[in-house]
Parts: structure tokens; sequence; C-alpha cells
């Protein structure tokens, strides 16, 4: 055999071994999550199980730090998980994160449940987000719904059902190494080496299918939110809804105010549709939307028919309420930050108060154009006139028509009192006695 073809050979049977040895090692794909569960991150935890059936992973960890979120949003997740053909493992981490509410149905319905040292689980009852609140006969069927479905989880993953139940019904909450005393977890981990070593070799029941866990030397891949759910996920915080509205607001005030300007209308109507998109994520009292409406309108009104300060302090109070109605949850990730509001509506209502204060300096200064601007202007006699008769005066280069209760003698200074059509009225300056 020819030298040549002989390395030749030699080469592919390499690449071949190590596209072997590649194709071998264990995909891992991991999924971090912090931050309340919206529609986002359904859709994002959606498509990295999409993403990993389709590579072919071996494993997907979602590693998860929630203060809790929406029932939808949540059912959602947990319906994927269910339908996943690959293994799912849910684990709270780093120290010091927390599955709570919703992230806790999520963690008890992963085919692997998994807690660092220094966090917790729990807090699982069902609050009412928007709107008022439930009635005792409703409050009992979302409870028991809720309670059931979390039950539901427990037992179909071998888990702490009773545990699980109170984590509902008494809004229990649990730290990790309790948790994985009491068979409410599957184990505990400081980090993602030390979570895989304990996973390998562990069977789990995927669908209708058992999967034995091979995971030495595993190849991690971390499967982080892209920029556009990144920003989603930024606009369903209260915090920057309410910022948003405002600015629409802002916007859309500049507009009308000055018709044609186009760039306040267009930033301002951006503002309040991407406004409109984060309050579907969040709870929304309407009354308070109603309220912050108000608030604006009376402040546009104070500027165009000044009452005294009447309107403008009824719109600071109407802005300042619908700002403490806007989000009403007993969540805190849904609540509205005082740190923000205060500050934004302090800027928003100085900046229309600013506005009536300059309508009025406007209104009282003296009239600077027009023929009443020229009432105290002074001028000089060019053409002598009698008392009552019609004399000749200049002023400001032009020449005018004036009368006077006295003579007038040419070179004589006089003084702009009255204006009857195109005739001045006069009268001596005081230096002319």
């Amino acid at each position: 055999m020819p030298v040549q073809r002989r390395w030749t050979l030699i080469l592919c049977v390499l690449a071949l071994a190590a596209v072997a040895a590649t194709a071998a090692s264990p995909l891992v794909h991991v999924a971090p999550y912090a931050g309340p569960i919206t529609p986002v991150t359904a859709e994002y935890l959606h498509d990295r199980l999409d993403e990993a059936a389709i590579a072919g992973a071996d494993l997907v960890v979602i590693a998860l730090d929630t203060p809790g979120g929406l029932d939808t949003a949540m059912r959602q997740i947990i319906k994927d998980i269910q339908a996943s053909p690959v293994p799912v493992a849910v684990y709270v981490a780093p120290s010091g994160a927390r599955a709570a509410s919703a992230g806790a149905f999520i963690t008890v319905a992963a085919h692997v449940a998994a807690m660092a040292p220094g966090t917790n689980i729990g807090s699982a009852s069902p609050v009412r987000l928007g709107g008022a609140a439930m009635d005792s006969t409703m409050a009992s069927k979302v409870g028991n719904d809720a309670a059931a479905y979390m039950d539901a989880l427990a037992t179909q993953r071998g888990r702490n059902a009773d545990l699980a139940r109170r984590m509902v019904t008494e809004a229990a909450n649990v730290p990790a190494q309790e948790a994985l005393e009491r068979g409410l977890i599957d184990l505990m981990a400081p980090d993602m080496s030390v979570l895989l070593e304990r996973l390998h070799g562990r069977t789990v029941e995927v669908a209708t299918t058992t999967i034995v866990l091979d995971l030495v030397d595993a190849e991690i891949q971390e499967r982080p939110m892209g920029p556009r759910q990144r920003f989603l996920k930024e606009l369903a915080n209260p915090n920057v809804a309410y910022i948003l509205m405002l600015l629409g607001i802002y916007g859309l005030f500049f507009e009308l105010s000055n018709p044609g300007s186009l760039v306040p209308g267009i930033l301002g109507g951006i503002c309040l549709l991407l406004a409109l998109f984060a309050f579907q994520a969040l709870p929304v009292n309407y009354a308070g939307v109603a309220l912050i409406l108000l608030g604006v309108i009376l402040l546009i009104l104070e500027v165009k028919v000044p009452s005294f300060g009447g309107l403008t302090i009824g719109g600071m109070v109407a802005l300042a309420l619908g700002s403490l109605l806007l989000f009403d949850s007993a969540e805190p990730w849904a609540r509205l930050s005082l740190r923000v509001m205060v500050p934004v509506l302090t800027c928003f209502c100085g900046f229309f108060v600013l506005c009536v204060w300059l309508v009025v300096r406007g209104q009282r200064r003296p009239v600077v154009t027009g023929p009443e601007a020229l009432v105290g202007e002074t001028a000089r006699v060019v053409t002598a006139g009698a008392a009552g008769s019609v004399a000749k005066v200049v002023m400001h280069g032009e020449v005018w028509d004036a009368s006077a209760d006295t003579d007038l003698v040419e070179g004589m200074t006089v003084s702009v009192t009255e204006i009857r059509g195109r005739v001045l009225r006069v009268g001596l300056c005081d230096d002319d006695g």
C-alpha cells in the first residue's frame, strides 16, 4: 500500500474515532431561570425542552429560582415536562434560591427534584391576582383544586404527597435538608457537577419509558434566554410596566399639545403598547388604571383652564391613589415598589405643576405685542395742537394722531395713556410738568 494512502486511512480512522467518542459523550442541557413564572417563562422552557429533544440530550436541568407566578404559565410548564421525551431535573439553585408558590409545583412535577443547600421550597397556596378578593366558596374551590393538583403530581413522582399538599393548604415552607429527609425531593447537591455525579445511574420514568441516566463525562451546554425573551421578561416587571405607561401618557400629551411633532406621539404609542403587553402577565387592577387616567386628565385641564390649583391637587391625588391600586396582589414580585413610584410620581406631577406655573406667569406678564403694548410708551410732539384737538406725534419712528386735555407744544415729550382707534390719548410726562 502506498505511504500516502496509508496515512490517509489512518487519519480517517482517527477522525471517525473522535466523532464516535464525541457522539458517545452524554449531553446535558441546562436552562437557568430566575424570576417570576410568566407566559415568557413557559415559552422559554418549552423551547428548551424541544431543543433538547431534537439534539438528543440525555438530561435537561432547569436551574430554578422563583418567588412564584401565574397558574396558567405554571401548568403549561408542567405539561411540557410531563410530555418531554428527555428526563427533566428541576434544581433549585444556587444557595439562597427558592422554589415558592408556582415554583414548588414545577419542582414536584419534575422527573428529578433537587435542591442546593441553603434553599427552600413551599408557600404554594393560591392567591388571586388582581380584582376583588375571592369569597369563601370560590377560595375553597381554588384551594381544593390546587391541593388536588399538587397531591397528584407528588403521587405520580413517588414523593411525600402529604407534605406537598400542606404546602398548598397550610402554605408550608421547608428548607432543602428537611425536604430531602421527608421525601419531597430526590437529592441535594452544592453545584452542577455534584448534581450530575449523584444523578448518574438513577432510574427515571419518562412518559411510558424507563431510562437509566448515564452521565459519566457528560457535556454540559447552558441554554439561557435569548435577547428577545430577556426583553419580554423585563417587561413583566411591574415597575417597568408602570414607567412605560406614564411615558406613554407623556408622549401622547406632548403630541396632542403640539400636533405634528410626531416623535413624542410615536414613542408614547410604543410605550403604551409595551405597557399593555406587560399588563397581561401582571395582576392589574383597572380601577387603578382609571384613577391614573383621571389624574392625567385633571392635570391637563389645569394647564388649559386654570383653577387656582384645584385641578392640580385633584390630579395628583388621583395619580397617587391609582398608582397604589394599580397592581393588586399579595405576592411581592407583582407589587409596585414605593422606591420607584414616589420619584416617578414626583417628576410626573412636578412637570405639570411647572406647566401651570408657566401659564399663570405668562398671563400676569404685561402685554408686549399689539396696540395694548403701546400704553405707557413715550412720544415726541411734531405738530402742535390745542387741548382737545388733534396733534401729530412720533413714536417708534411712526407718526400718530394724538389728543390731550392740555395744549401740546412742538418738541414736547408725552406719554401714551390710551388708544382710541388710530388716535392716541396722551398726557404730559413728569419731567415736562
